[in-house]
This record gives C-alpha cells, sequence and structure tokens, in this order.
C-alpha cells in the first residue's frame, strides 16, 4: 500500500475529535489511532497531520510529549499539560515504573506464556533519552548501532484456525496475544515476534508481506493490529495508582470478529487481562 492509504486513513480516523482516556490538571490521555503519528518527524511529509498538534488543536492549549508509539500501532498515549508534569512521568517510563500492556494478532499458532529476551540494536535515536543509555548495551560507534537490552513478555489469549488454504497448508492459523515489554527499544515487539515466527498481522516492515496481503484481500483490514492498550503507573503527584485503558480499535475487533465467524476459535484463557 502506498503512503497516501495512510494520509486518506487518517484523515478519515481525524473527522471526529480524538478519544480522551483520561484527563486532569496534570496530564490527558487519547487513544491513537493506527497511522497516526505521535508528533513530526524525518519520515512524515510537510502536510500529514500528527497527534500531538491534534491534540493541541482540540484542547487549545500546549500539550508535552511523554513517550510514543510507532506510526502503525494504536492505543493509548500520554501527554503532560505542563512541563513538570511530562519530566517526571517521563522518568517513571524511563526507570520502568509504568506497566504497558498490548495484545496483538500474530500468524500460526502460539501456546502458553512466554519470554523473549533478545538484544536489538538501536536503529533509531531514542527521542526522550536525551542521550541516556538504559539497560545493558554496548556503546554506540559512528558505524555501528548499540545493542540494547530488549525483554518482551507473551501470553496466549486466543487461537483461531481458518479454512483459508495457504502455501502448502489446508487452514491459517492466527494467535491472539496479550503482550508486556520490560524496555522500549524501536519496534521491539514488532521484532521479538518476527524473530521467532509469529509476524503481527498487518505488519508491513516486519512481518509477512504475503500472509498480510491474503489478509487484507480476504477481510478489507489493512492496519496492523498491534495495539496499546493498559498502562499502569502510580500518579507522580497525588501517589494514587492508576490503571489506564484503551480498547483493541474497530478494525482489530472486526478482524477478530470476521475470523471467530469464519472459523474455530480455541480460548487460552476464560478471562482476558484487559
Amino acid at each position: 500500500m502506498p503512503d497516501l492509504f495512510w494520509q486518506d486513513f487518517i484523515e478519515d480516523r481525524l473527522t471526529q475529535p480524538l478519544q480522551i482516556i483520561f484527563r486532569d490538571e496534570h496530564y490527558v490521555a487519547v487513544y491513537k489511532p493506527a497511522g497516526l503519528m505521535v508528533h513530526r518527524g524525518p519520515r512524515s511529509s510537510s502536510s500529514e497531520p500528527f497527534l500531538l498538534q491534534a491534540l493541541r488543536d482540540q484542547l487549545g492549549s500546549y500539550v508535552y510529549p511523554i513517550h510514543r508509539l510507532d506510526r502503525p500501532t494504536a492505543g493509548l498515549v500520554i501527554f503532560g499539560l505542563h512541563r513538570e508534569a511530562a519530566s517526571e512521568l517521563g522518568r517513571l517510563f524511563e526507570t520502568r515504573q509504568v506497566t504497558k500492556h498490548y495484545q496483538a494478532l500474530v500468524r500460526g499458532f502460539v501456546t502458553g506464556s512466554f519470554t523473549v529476551d533478545l538484544p536489538l540494536d538501536d536503529q533509531v535515536d531514542n527521542w526522550l533519552s536525551n542521550g541516556t543509555n538504559h539497560g545493558t548495551s554496548q556503546p554506540a560507534t559512528e558505524n555501528k548501532p548499540r545493542i540494547l537490552e530488549a525483554i518482551t513478555d507473551f501470553r496466549t489469549l486466543e487461537r483461531l484456525e481458518i479454512d483459508w488454504p495457504t502455501s502448502e497448508f489446508p487452514t491459517s492459523r492466527f494467535t491472539l496475544l496479550e503482550i508486556q515489554p520490560h524496555t522500549g527499544r524501536w519496534h521491539q515487539i514488532r521484532r521479538h515476534l518476527n524473530h521467532i515466527a509469529h509476524p503481527v498481522i498487518g505488519d508491513h516492515r516486519h512481518g509477512d508481506h504475503r500472509w498480510n496481503q491474503r489478509f487484507f484481500e480476504r477481510t478489507g483490514i489493512y492496519r496492523m493490529l498491534l495495539t496499546s492498550m493498559r498502562l499502569d503507573f502510580r500518579h507522580p503527584f497525588t501517589m494514587e495508582p492508576m490503571s489506564l485503558w484503551v480498547p483493541r480499535g474497530r478494525d482489530f475487533e472486526a478482524a477478530l470478529t470476521h475470523l471467530r465467524n469464519a472459523g474455530e476459535s480455541v480460548k487460552a484463557y476464560e478471562d482476558y487481562c484487559f
């Protein structure tokens, strides 16, 4: 799909106001649609919208970025409403005092719970780290990226087998995963899943292009099926425990409904995390 698809996709999503999940005098949390960049960067065009400016326009006030999600990832993003708020919560992210929960639909059957502990090269600068090197790493050189500690926990929620012939197999298999990254490396979840041969459906950079195309042809769903669904932390100013969450998103839900109606679903756990 060309980049123009994302521009049209996002313009359609932004015909409605951003969904505000939480707001107090210090923070505002919103649902970021898939395809929308959190802030303008070297890979964005001068004309495309981005979350930071859209939220500023909607609130009529300045907001301060704290963390980010990849362009194709949907889900929960928190901004500070003043500089100190952003700094304090940013410190909690940097010191791993914010617990992050995602869900993804991946290719193939996955069973039970497991952890991927695979260091990753730091292909892009961490725009919030100000040069800080978190975790176990090797120093960067001019031509060699840093190798950073990267750990992700996975838990199987549901497995689905559909009567869609693929390659030499008579059916297609998918797994819905709950995911908790303990580090925040570039494309960490996506790269870890690709490493174990269970890429995210709709991941057009690290995934399986043939499966993505086949899924789009069958369902009409193009977005990457990865959503940041919950953030748990202690409020830096009130000290209250916070647990903010959002749904998977309408395209993600439509994909699951399509698969459940077309095939046989096996739930690994009766109670979902969210």
